[in-house]
């Protein structure tokens, strides 16, 4: 009786089966090379190879390879005598060994070889559509696959699984196993790792594109085999946003992989234009490293959905690819582009020119190098980096150009109307708001050839604005980023709708979650650690001003955390925990590096001092470097990076991948866009949020052989805002609504309104304006609207100020997006961003005194909490549409005695009466306003009921809270219920407290 075979070898047959579309594997079938006929399998099919065809001293499958000869090129086979085994059959076998090594599988396949005299061709590329001739020598091509490849000359090796050969060369060999039978993909990534000897010929670096372990759930791919240091990468579909493979009702898992991935056209497409081997320079131009490369299901993936939708639609569209950081976006990047300018539809190329936007300088660098290593792009790239440079490039040719979005406004003033007609691919990395507004409206008048006539009316220049600022049609624009925001999205994002909802999505996701769960990136939250830092002030004035609390408490933390010896204190604590906790546990193989983030330039001057200094102290023999722009005032001396660290800013990154230097001290350089993977720990002085919180602890997530849980010491940060900001990115980024034109027609009534300008002031400006009048005809408007708004009271001057800025600001936004002109929104934007730098701000009589002249240090002390992991919801994020309402008068200062500000800042800081002094304060000075100020029943209270209802209804909800933390704060507790004075002064604090958060908090809508 026959059963399922659910071993090894019944996974085995059964791929097989589905590459040669025989359902039921022919076991040892040979091909007829005895008279030059076509392959006698279907075209989309593979032939069946046998293992005693394999030759193991060239790596070459010998009766694949002259069959292909023999029927591509027959003229080769008498020539070289490939039909016996003499020293001409010999010799051109061993020429096509060499090259393999030497060049690489994929250059061979797709370059030929030369061998004496001849010029041989080893692969025949896909045919463009139409093209017969071509079809039929692609068609000539014999991918095969082998069963149980026996590829040493040590017999006694086991063999491998499957080979996987185009016209004899190996492209691609398998491990397979079978969760059925209690093995794992594991099994075969260890069985590479420890039985495939890596200076086997086969198994050597470039001669193999990729190497697949497999099994029925998963895919694991490597590029390079290296015994116990080779690097498995996943290659999954991706299942509920994370890690793994769908349930597939038509098959296993994992057949998508030689169903789709592997099926003829697929590779050839592969072989083609994405495998190959990369070439790593250093400063000087000089080959370092030569590494192959093999795209992962993800990367595969975007580039075939986002070319095969341009080619569907043409240009005129618009795609945001939202991608983990550290997944690999600069060669997804670098594979759209090459892809982007072959595209053809009807015969005709979809995209003249494909121009590759960034937003800083050091992934400006990192994305021409992996573009430019791409040898069949490198010869169509130019790297535009001054005014003309563009046009230049355009004209002669050039398809792929590279720049920056701060260079546009200088590279694109001289791109006029004959332009027009092209057709562009606006590739932008980490697409954020540099990409809206002023810079885009830039870049598409130029590209859309909007330019401004001396015989113009003004109407026609206002129109020419807002259709130059509007995105092109005759442009498509491809948005790669980790972490969209709202404007991001609404600008480049998929519209669909649900539940009556409008709302915007990515194109295509790899998330923070898959990334993470298939161990491609390293969860940087996992040992992200609070440092708790604590204070004691002593007041030194004489007398005891008034002070607005908010800024003088605002003061007195910025005046702590900069004092000498709260620096020092913390370079000690992250010196100490980086020689004891990192280096002395060798990191990332002994070579991890430390990034050191503070609050501003001057702030990272005081750390690089102070981190040297303690590292000497140490007597370590490592030390630090410094990252910023610009020039800074040093001692009254102008310095920059390059002057402090001895070395010219552009050596930088190779400095630091160098001993001895471990720390890098950035203030804002660096943060974004930088990839060293040697990054370990990174050390944070500095408030982080949002996007910049997920860009800045994501510069460790790069995976490394030997890296694995980097760590995050932060003497800044709440764990809820830096968990709040990953949540965001962690699945897939959602629009919840989109941004309502109709606020613009809202603000501009009550601008209208306020009587600051008038209908003619408007007009008149603008005209001047565009006819680029002199600044005598022009301020004399502004001065008289600048006058009447003086003349508003202090609350209308703040509102007034407030709306048109958020005007100005919205309308950048919308006029990119929008499908119809307003020239009244132009020409008050127009009009409001001459205006806004006339307009004085209010002035008050209530300006704090200099809280920093009447306090001084009294104690400081820091505290490194228990390490915690940051677990991330499951679920996706919506983050809400661009806001386009202005604040609205001035919030009331919360005034109190300075010295009582100091002794609450001291009861919050310092040291208390409890036993367990720090986590009660605590408890008691954050968690517990916290938590009263989110009770639904207090806010209620305090919203719709009198003081006195609202107050017993507020004290009932801390009675509950404290009890609630009985366990955990006995003694308070007890303090609490038997200290009256103590239990009447806490329900008062917090109360007064919830009316001041709630006064804040605007009425909902």
């Amino acid at each position: 009786m026959r059963s399922t075979d659910v071993s090894e070898g019944g996974l085995e047959a059964l791929i097989v089966a589905a590459l040669t579309g025989t359902g039921v594997p022919i076991v040892h079938a040979r091909p007829d090379v005895t008279d030059g006929r076509a392959p006698s399998a279907a075209p989309d099919c593979y032939i069946e190879g046998h293992r005693d065809d394999y030759d193991r001293v060239h790596a070459l499958d010998l009766v694949q390879l002259i069959a292909f000869l023999r029927a591509t090129q027959p003229e080769l086979v008498g020539t070289l005598s490939l039909d016996s085994d003499g020293p001409q059959r010999r010799g051109f076998l061993a020429r096509i060994r060499d090259e393999i090594t030497n060049r690489g599988v994929i250059d061979v396949l797709r370059s030929g070889v030369r061998h004496g005299a001849h010029a041989v061709t080893l692969y025949f590329p896909l045919p463009s559509p139409g093209n017969s001739q071509a079809e039929t020598r692609f068609a000539a091509n014999r991918f095969s696959v082998t069963r149980q490849l026996g590829y040493s000359q040590d017999t006694a090796r086991r063999a491998l699984d499957l080979g996987l050969f185009v016209n004899g060369v190996p492209l691609a060999t398998f491990e397979l196993k079978n969760s059925l039978t209690g093995q794992s993909v594991a099994h075969a990534e260890a069985q590479y790792k420890t039985d495939r000897d890596p200076r086997e010929l086969i198994f050597r670096s470039g001669r193999c594109a990729v190497h697949f372990a497999v099994d029925d759930r998963e895919v694991r791919m490597c590029s390079h085999l290296a015994g116990q240091k080779s690097w498995f990468l996943p290659f999954n579909r991706g299942w509920n946003d994370g890690a793994g493979n769908p349930p597939n009702p038509g098959g296993i898992k994992t057949d998508y992989l030689w169903r789709q991935v592997l099926a003829k056209r697929s590779l050839a497409d592969i072989i083609e234009n994405f495998a190959g081997i990369i070439e790593e320079r250093d400063a000087r131009g000089r080959v370092t490293a030569r590494k192959p490369i093999f795209p992962r299901y993800h990367q595969l993936d975007v580039v075939r959905a986002l070319c095969a939708n341009a080619t569907e639609h043409g240009p005129g569209r618009r795609y945001l690819i939202q991608h983990s950081a550290g997944s690999g976006k600069s060669n997804s990047i670098a594979w759209t582009v090459h892809k982007l300018v072959g595209l053809e539809r009807a015969g005709a190329s979809v995209f003249d020119t494909v121009i590759v936007v960034t937003d800083r300088q050091v992934l400006d660098k990192n994305l021409k190098d992996t573009i430019g290593g791409f040898a069949q792009t490198a010869r169509l790239m130019g790297h535009a980096e001054r005014s003309g440079d563009l046009r230049t490039f355009i004209e002669s040719g050039k398809k792929i150009v590279v720049t920056t979005v701060q260079k546009f406004p200088f590279i694109l003033d001289d791109i006029g109307s004959t332009h027009r007609g092209r057709r562009f691919a606006i590739v932008i990395d980490e697409a954020h708001s540099s990409q809206g507004g002023r810079s885009a409206g830039a870049l598409n008048t130029a590209l859309g050839g909007s330019a401004a006539d001396d015989e113009m009316t003004t109407e026609d220049r206002i129109l020419a604005i807002i259709e130059g600022r509007r995105m092109l049609d005759n442009a498509s624009y491809f948005a790669f980023t980790a972490t969209p925001k709202n404007k991001t999205l609404e600008l480049f994002g998929e519209r669909y709708e649900a539940d009556g909802v409008v709302k915007r999505r990515p194109f295509h996701l790899y998330s923070m979650k898959q990334a993470i769960e298939e161990e491609f990136i390293l969860d940087v939250l996992k040992h992200y650690t609070p440092v708790s830092s604590y204070y004691r002030l002593a007041k030194t004035a004489a007398d005891d001003p008034e002070v607005d609390v908010s800024r003088t408490l605002k003061a007195l933390r910025h005046y702590v955390e900069g004092h000498d010896h709260a620096v020092a204190t913390k370079a000690g604590i992250v010196v100490d925990h980086f020689l004891d906790q990192v280096i002395a546990r060798r990191k990332v193989g002994g070579e991890a590096r430390a990034m050191m983030a503070a609050d501003g330039i001057e702030r990272a001057i005081d750390y690089w001092r102070a981190i040297n200094a303690a590292l000497a102290k140490r007597g370590s023999p490592y030390k630090a470097i410094i990252a910023f722009s610009g020039s800074v005032d040093d001692a009254g001396q102008q310095r920059t990076e390059a002057s402090f660290n001895g070395f010219p800013s552009s050596d930088l990154e190779e400095k630091f991948d160098a001993d001895p230097y471990r720390f890098l001290v950035v203030a804002d350089k660096y943060l974004t866009g930088f990839d060293q993977p040697k990054l370990f720990a990174m050390y944070i002085d500095k408030t982080l949020a949002g996007v910049k919180a997920v860009q800045a602890l994501s510069r460790l997530n790069r995976s490394r052989p030997g890296k694995t849980e980097p760590v995050v010491l932060d003497f800044r940060n709440d764990a809820a805002v830096i968990e709040a900001a990953f949540s965001d990115f962690y699945r897939t980024t959602i629009l919840s609504g989109e941004t309502d034109p109709n606020k613009l027609h809202d603000l501009k009534r009550g601008l209208d309104e306020a009587g600051v300008y008038t209908d003619a002031d408007v007009e008149a400006l603008v005209a001047l304006f565009l006819q680029a009048a002199p600044r005598d005809q022009v301020d004399p408007i502004l001065d008289a609207c600048s006058a009447h708004y003086e003349g508003l009271p202090e609350d209308d001057q703040i509102a007034f100020k407030g709306a048109a800025k958020a005007f100005v600001r919205t309308y950048a936004f919308l006029g990119a997006i929008l499908p119809y002109a307003v020239p009244e929104w132009e020409k008050l934007s127009t009009f409001l961003k001459l205006l806004i730098p006339k307009l004085p701000s209010p002035t008050s009589n209530e300006t704090p005194v200099d809280v920093l002249q009447t306090i001084d240090m009294d104690s400081y002390r820091v505290e490194i909490e228990a390490a915690m992991q940051i677990a991330l919801a499951d679920a996706d994020a919506e983050i809400e549409p661009v806001p386009t309402g202005a604040a609205g008068g001035r919030p009331e200062p919360d005034v109190d005695q300075l010295s009582s500000v100091i002794r609450d800042f001291n009861e919050r800081f310092g040291a208390t009466e409890f036993r367990d002094q720090d986590r009660v304060t605590r408890f008691l000075f954050e968690e517990l306003p916290e938590k009263i100020g989110a009770n639904g029943r207090v806010q209620n209270a305090l919203r719709n009921s009198d003081n006195q209802n609202a107050r017993i209804e507020h004290d009932r909800a801390v009675d509950d809270e404290l009890l609630g933390s009985l366990a955990d704060h006995t003694d308070l507790y007890a303090l609490y219920n038997t200290d009256k004075s103590f239990k009447a002064w806490l329900q008062e604090r917090l109360f007064t407290a919830a009316k001041r958060a709630q006064n804040r908090t605007p009425p909902a809508a």
